[in-house]
C-alpha cells in the first residue's frame, strides 16, 4: 500500500463529539449577537447623551418622552423633603447623593440628584444639605430613581429631615410629595444651582467593550467548528485496515 493510500483521512462519526459541538455552538453564536446588539443599544444611549441640551418646556416633556439621559432645564425653586441617598463612595470616601424636591413653575414636581456630597466622622450625624432659597434655573439629565434590583422590599423610611435611605423608589417620594413623574432629574455639574459634587458619566459599558466580546465568542465558535471538524476526520491505513479486517 502506498504512502498516499496510508495517509488518507475519513469521516469518523462521534456522537459525543457532535454533541458537545450542537449544544455550544449555537450558545456560542447567540453571545456574540447579543453583544452585537448591546453595542448597538449603547451606541444610541452614548449618542444621546452626548447631543446638546435642548431647552424644552417641562409640562410638555412630562407629558411627552422621559427617556433615560434625556436633556432637560427647570426653571423653579426648591422644596424641602431631601433624601439622603446612603452607601455612596467617591475616591474610596463615604458619602450621600442629595436628592431634593424642586419645584418648576410650570409642571409637576420632580426629585433632582443634586449630586455627592461627603459624609461626616460618625453615622449619627448628618451633613447640611438644605438648598439655597430663590428661583433658578437648572440644567440635568433625565435618570431612574435610585431602586438597585437586588434589593427586596425596603421599610419606608421615617424620622426628622433630611432622612437616610437605602433606596428611594418612586411610591416612596410620591408618598411625601405626590404628582412625582415617573423619573428624575441628575444635575448636569457641579456648577448648577444647588449642585453639590454631580461629575455624572453616563452609566453603560462602551460600545467598543462590546464589540470585542463579540468577537471573541465569534471567534470561539470558529475555533469549536474547526477543531470539530478536524477531529472528526481520522488517518486509516495498512494497520487500521487490517484491524477492521
Amino acid at each position: 500500500m502506498s504512502d498516499s493510500q496510508r495517509q488518507r483521512r475519513y469521516w469518523h462519526f462521534d456522537w459525543r463529539l457532535l454533541v458537545f459541538s450542537g449544544v455550544f455552538l449555537p450558545v456560542l453564536i447567540s453571545l456574540g449577537i447579543w453583544q452585537l446588539n448591546r453595542a448597538e443599544e449603547k451606541q444610541k444611549l452614548l449618542a444621546q447623551w452626548q447631543q446638546e441640551a435642548v431647552h424644552l418646556e417641562w409640562p410638555d416633556m412630562v407629558a411627552g418622552d422621559l427617556s433615560n439621559g434625556r436633556p432637560v432645564t427647570l426653571t423653579g425653586a426648591y422644596g424641602k423633603p431631601n433624601w439622603l441617598l446612603d452607601n455612596r463612595t467617591r475616591d474610596g470616601v463615604p458619602g450621600y447623593e442629595v436628592l431634593t424636591v424642586f419645584h418648576p413653575l410650570a409642571g409637576p414636581p420632580v426629585v433632582v440628584n443634586r449630586g455627592w456630597v461627603q459624609a461626616p466622622r460618625t453615622r449619627d450625624q448628618l451633613p447640611d444639605v438644605d438648598p439655597p432659597d430663590g428661583v433658578f434655573t437648572v440644567e440635568g439629565r433625565i435618570s431612574d430613581y435610585p431602586v438597585p434590583p437586588v434589593l427586596g422590599d425596603q421599610p419606608m423610611a421615617t424620622g426628622p429631615w433630611p432622612r437616610r435611605v437605602q433606596s428611594l423608589p418612586p411610591e416612596v417620594a410620591r408618598a411625601e410629595v405626590p404628582g412625582l413623574p415617573g423619573r428624575i432629574v441628575r444635575l448636569s455639574g457641579h456648577l448648577q444651582p444647588g449642585a453639590y459634587r454631580a461629575d455624572w458619566e453616563p452609566d453603560l459599558m462602551g460600545p467598543q467593550t462590546h464589540y470585542g466580546y463579540a468577537a471573541q465568542w465569534f471567534a470561539l465558535a470558529v475555533a469549536l467548528t474547526i477543531l470539530t471538524v478536524v477531529a472528526s476526520y481520522r488517518k486509516t491505513g495498512a494497520n487500521n485496515d487490517n484491524d477492521n479486517g
